[in-house]
């Protein structure tokens, strides 16, 4: 019987295994979430195939990321060149260089697009980092530099970096001015800016919350190797750090949607990292304490066919003691037998001799 439990349990394993082995990526985004009992058998697939799912998930999120960020720059960049056209003063880009033609600094404040500031003319870094803590403060928004522009997004952890001979040589643009500019927004040449900009945001997206989730499964695993090892559980780091990757997977897809909700409803969560971390945690820990539950099952079931075997032996152990007893007792029954049939025989023999004697003394 206990081998019989052993074999099917092997058997769903195996089946279990098999499942796993096959699964495409939504169903382990299904079983990430619903599913915590399969972390084991999902870790066990290696870090390769850990990496490859976050990924994935991280691709939407930058992709998530990269659209709003496009949409917010052609936004800006149409009601600026409104204002380009109109009010801002002349200006020309040669060899990497953005000359502005003011003396003054100029900033622009907008509700939508953020604090906007214009200097080409500074090269110090102080002056440069006092900007973009007064663009921080304001919560989002542009630097304009003579030989790069930096942009701020309420969305993004620190600034994306642009430089202009990087960015504008790959579209073959050396050199413009003030009506170039205006030309070229309005005659609709700026599509394959746009999806140069796309190109570089998704990167940079995708590298940046890449990194990201790394350094916090990095954390949280550690955490949760700490809790295996007070309840004396052994495991391989690389295994809690794989299903460390698998508990990220509703943080992320929260993520996700904190960004959609921040961007159609301007909506901000303040602590909305430590939330990220939290849960995470919550399914690392009840997928350990699972595992921890499993295991104290098992050894319970391990002792009582222990337990069975043991009585079984025992009685094993009676019968064939009281086997013995009676072969025994069998034995000492025949000896006893002997010398009675023996006394019976030599009885009768003489009661046989005692009644042939008085027919002698007749004849």
């Amino acid at each position: 019987m206990a081998q019989e439990d052993k074999k099917n349990n092997i058997e769903e394993k195996q089946e279990d295994y098999k499942d796993i082995k096959g699964m495409g990526f939504f169903k382990k985004v299904k079983y990430s979430i619903c599913n915590i009992e399969k972390y084991p058998e999902m870790a066990t697939e290696g870090i390769g195939k850990a990496l490859t799912y976050i990924a994935k998930l991280v691709v939407i999120l930058a992709i998530v990321l990269s659209i709003w960020t496009l949409y917010q720059t052609y936004q800006m960049i149409r009601e600026g060149t409104t204002y380009l056209e109109n009010q801002f003063p002349d200006f020309s880009y040669s060899d990497g260089t953005l000359t502005v033609n003011s003396e003054d600094i100029i900033t622009i404040d907008n509700e939508q697009f953020g604090r906007i500031i214009v200097d080409t003319s500074t090269d110090s870094e102080e002056t440069i980092n006092q900007y973009l803590n007064s663009i921080n403060e304001y919560g989002a928004g542009a630097l304009i530099l003579k030989n790069r522009v930096v942009l701020k997004n309420i969305t993004m952890v620190g600034e994306i970096s642009y430089n202009y001979k990087e960015s504008l040589d790959s579209i073959n643009l050396t050199a413009f001015n003030k009506q170039d500019v205006v030309n070229y927004v309005n005659d609709g040449q700026i599509n394959s800016l746009y999806f140069s900009i796309f190109i570089t945001l998704f990167i940079y997206g995708f590298s940046m919350y890449f990194i990201n989730t790394l350094w916090y499964a990095i954390i949280i695993s550690i955490v949760g190797y700490f809790t295996m090892w007070v309840l004396k559980m052994r495991m391989r780091y690389v295994a809690v750090f794989n299903m460390t990757i698998y508990a990220l997977t509703l943080s992320t897809i929260l993520n996700i949607i904190y960004l959609i909700v921040n961007i159609v409803f301007n909506f901000t969560i303040e602590y909305f990292s430590i939330m990220y971390v939290t849960v995470a945690t919550i399914y690392l820990l009840a997928a350990i304490f699972i595992i921890k539950s499993d295991l104290i099952k098992k050894q319970a079931e391990v002792m009582k066919i222990v337990e069975a075997q043991q009585i079984v032996r025992k009685e094993l152990e009676q019968k064939e003691k009281e086997k013995e007893e009676e072969e025994k007792q069998n034995t000492e029954d025949k000896k006893e037998e002997k010398p009675k049939e023996k006394k019976k025989k030599e009885e009768k023999h003489k009661g046989n001799l005692n009644q042939e004697e008085p027919g002698q003394s007749n004849a």
